[in-house]
């Protein structure tokens, strides 16, 4: 007899009884009772569940999992009292939860107190299946107090949830439908302190924020007195970005562990790992950790920092070419869901902004590096594009606060965005700004170079009211 889950159907349509006897032909097999059980599908009314809850007590954990998914397909008001002893008794997680969500799909509100109960279980993942069983009953004013209580589980999950259903407020309406920014951001370039240009923008205001910011006291343009001046200064233009970023949208950072020289041999150098000390940063302002994306480098590109190690072989001091940067990526907290966001878009624009093929599949980018005679530390146009097209739609603003010789405008230009950058330094500027052929990124579309003052008298005069 071949077992295929179109057999199991057919004997499945005899009745139950011919499920019973099929399985009895298998007593000493239980992988293939466990693929009855798995291959039994939609069960009809009058199906009984006394032999199933047989296999509930298995001692084969997976036969008591398969169990427990077909109760759950069946009403038992009997059978409430049965389930709770099975949870009670049982010790593997997964099936925990099953148990649970049984219980859950029987939407009886006699299994409230037990439910109730349940919330203090130890394991968050039950007590999240827990809180979705008593969501169907939000209308109970005892239940809706006692999800209130975990506001502030311990468990991150958990509380989430709960902050969801119960405490989130209305956000006030934005003065811009979600696919539209203002006409002064549009395509501009403005010179100044990146801190105070943000104190001007709008909240809500920009689509997708790709940037890798100075390197702690690498170069110049980026003295800080201290490593921690340095991340407080990123956590404060972090939390701007934050507040003008739009609901659900994105923010990924291009950062990598950065070494300060040693001051003589007698001392050592320094390595400070910026990406993992300004991820709690990050997160604490309100973002939500999403991914890590690996930009991986060919070795002949980087520093030879093997040399040493190669000539003495001596353990302790191995020192391995770093051939990777960081790619953190982020989306501003929202309730609503990643479609949310998506269905702001008509479709014709969400069609025009589909990603081609050919798109990279794994978190690691293996993208060569460029060299500019005129920035030290230039993003790769590739790595830019896919962020570009990953994370954003045609027609949205993309910024970066930390512009350099601008990449992201240009790349943002080539695919049908806008662009809006910030850069302190005069020579970038400068660079960005020049008409020479050859020189400009800028010149085949207007675009805006400002002054902070000119930025500054430029919204002010948007917002002056007409008489």
């Amino acid at each position: 007899m071949e077992l295929t889950k179109d057999f199991i159907e057919k004997i499945k349509n005899n009745g139950e009884e011919a499920i019973v006897s099929l399985i009895s032909n298998f007593e000493q097999d239980s992988s293939k009772i466990n693929f009855i059980l798995e291959s039994l599908g939609h069960l009809p009314k009058g199906f009984k569940s006394k032999w199933l809850f047989d296999y509930a007590n298995h001692t084969d954990h997976k036969l008591r999992m398969s169990a427990i998914k077909n109760i759950g397909k069946l009403k038992l008001n009997g059978k409430l009292k049965t389930l709770y002893k099975l949870f009670q008794s049982e010790n593997k997680s997964e099936i925990r939860r099953e148990i649970i969500s049984s219980i859950g799909r029987q939407r009886n509100k006699k299994a409230k107190e037990f439910l109730i109960k349940t919330l203090k279980d130890e394991d968050p993942k039950v007590v999240s299946q827990v809180i979705r069983a008593l969501l169907v009953f939000k209308n109970d004013v005892e239940i809706t107090e006692e999800l209130k209580k975990l506001k502030n589980h311990k468990n991150e999950m958990v509380s989430a949830v709960i902050e969801k259903e119960f405490f989130s407020k209305t956000k006030n309406e934005s003065k811009l439908h979600h696919t539209e920014t203002y006409d002064f951001l549009k395509n501009t370039v403005v010179h100044g302190d990146v801190k105070e240009v943000l104190k001007k923008i709008p909240e809500e205001s920009i689509h997708l924020t790709f940037t890798s910011p100075p390197y702690y006291n690498a170069r110049d343009y980026s003295i800080y007195p201290s490593y921690e001046d340095y991340l407080k200064f990123l956590d404060d233009v972090f939390k701007e970005v934050h507040r003008v970023t739009k609901e659900g949208r994105f923010l990924l950072i291009n950062t990598s562990p950065i070494i300060i020289p040693r001051i003589s041999r007698q001392h050592s150098s320094k390595r400070f790992p910026i990406p993992y000390d300004l991820h709690n940063y990050i997160v604490n302002s309100g973002w939500e950790y999403i991914d890590d994306i690996v930009w991986l480098k060919p070795e002949a590109s980087v520093k030879n920092r093997i040399g040493g190690f190669q000539q003495h072989r001596k353990p302790l001091g191995y020192k391995p070419n770093t051939v990777t940067e960081m790619v953190m990526i982020y989306r501003k907290k929202t309730i609503k869901l990643l479609d949310w966001n998506i269905r702001q878009y008509p479709k014709e624009i969400v069609n025009k902004s589909r990603v081609s093929d050919g798109f990279e599949s794994t978190n690691v980018w293996k993208i060569d590096p460029i060299y500019s005679k005129n920035h030290t530390a230039v993003f790769p146009t590739e790595l830019c594009k896919r962020v570009v097209e990953y994370y954003s739609f045609q027609g949205d603003i993309i910024f970066d606060p930390f512009g350099g010789s601008g990449t992201v405008g240009r790349v943002a230009k080539a695919l049908n965005r806008l662009f809006f950058l910030i850069e302190l330094n005069n020579e970038y500027f400068e660079y960005m700004k020049a008409t020479k052929k050859g020189a400009s990124l800028f010149n085949e579309r207007i675009t805006k170079f400002l002054e902070l003052q000119e930025f500054n008298k430029l919204i002010d005069d948007t917002n002056r009211p007409s008489n």
